[in-house]
């Protein structure tokens, strides 16, 4: 059976070009004792794989030159030498950017039972639900009545993040892009702040006016002029839960520190960085909560796909133009 995967060349500077990704097809090798090969149904693009081509070891390991890329999918076993797992069970793994993807059974997980769409275990029930949850709940001790702010409050990430925090009581405002994403926010009681055309300075009166009371909670996802405008309008014991910082993903030079990172001092505020996969013991909590709520379509969630194995790079450079709301998929 061949496989088609993708593939980088080399380790890119700056925003990749779409020649950087290679589509490549090989045969598989007989399936080994303890192996499962899974037809691909659905794959995950996600902001922190540029951080994977950058030839540098972060949290993770970088991806390898000339080696199938990896990420998170859904699909279907097609055979299995694993007696964990038998022709036509759905499945979660790493073996994303192919289309046939041959793993340990020991790198293969059931899809959990909950009545959703299976995609949905990427997106709102998968790592970026998760991330979402753990930011609010584990990092940055959400409480009854907060008053929470959100950056890219529309993708995958801060869509949940908003909702989860409405629950909370308090005033959420959601900060994005494009008229279509404020809208969304808005029609869900979140207060929808662009950052199209302000400086940090704009951004910081903008935040001010939709929340005159502060902020208790900042669920971090872009950094620059979003976080300068954050830290303007903390409360005094702000928490700020670090999640990722895409603004600067693509930068070929080093970032300037946020000019008011006193801020964090005048307001006794903690901000943490955290990543998701040190917390993946919480899931069976987070899929609890928030499983039931999504499946009776109490928590809304969105979707951005692609169509078929070739659109893939596509699709991820898509994360960085503001392209997608809510997750970015690509169905095979």
């Amino acid at each position: 059976m061949q496989t088609r995967y993708y593939t980088i060349t080399d380790y890119p500077k700056g925003t990749p070009e779409r020649d950087l990704f290679t589509l490549r097809e090989e045969a598989l090798s007989e399936l080994g004792e303890g192996e499962v090969r899974i037809r691909n149904r659905w794959l995950s693009v996600d902001p922190y794989m540029r951080g994977r081509m950058s030839g540098a070891k972060t949290y993770i390991d970088p991806f390898e030159l000339n080696e199938p890329l990896q990420g998170a999918a859904v699909g279907e076993v097609i055979e299995s030498r694993d007696s964990r797992f038998k022709t036509g069970d759905k499945v979660r793994h790493m073996g994303g950017w192919r289309d046939i993807a041959q793993l340990s059974g020991d790198q293969v997980e059931p899809l959990p039972s909950i009545d959703v769409p299976e995609q949905a275990y990427l997106g709102v029930l998968g790592m970026p639900g998760m991330t979402a949850w753990t930011g609010l709940n584990i990092i940055a001790e959400m409480k009854e009545g907060d008053n929470v702010l959100v950056s890219a409050a529309s993708g995958a990430v801060g869509s949940l993040a908003v909702q989860l925090a409405k629950a909370k009581g308090g005033t959420v405002v959601g900060i994005a892009g494009s008229q279509e994403k404020l809208d969304w926010l808005e029609a869900r009681g979140v207060k929808a702040v662009s950052y199209k055309g302000k400086d940090a300075e704009q951004l910081t009166k903008a935040l001010k006016e939709a929340c005159p009371d502060g902020f208790d909670v900042y669920y971090e996802n872009v950094g620059g002029d979003c976080l300068v405008a954050a830290l303007n309008n903390l409360n005094v014991g702000a928490r700020i839960a670090v999640c990722g910082m895409i603004s600067s993903y693509n930068d070929t030079e080093v970032a300037a520190g946020p000019s008011n990172i006193s801020m964090i001092l005048i307001r006794r505020a903690r901000m943490q960085g955290f990543i998701v996969f040190d917390h993946w013991d919480n899931y069976s909590r987070f899929l609890e909560e928030v499983g039931p709520q999504v499946a009776k379509g109490d928590i809304d969630y969105e979707e951005t796909v692609e169509e078929g194995l070739e659109q893939t790079p596509d699709a991820f450079l898509k994360l960085f133009t503001g392209a997608n709301k809510g997750k970015m998929l690509v169905r095979l």
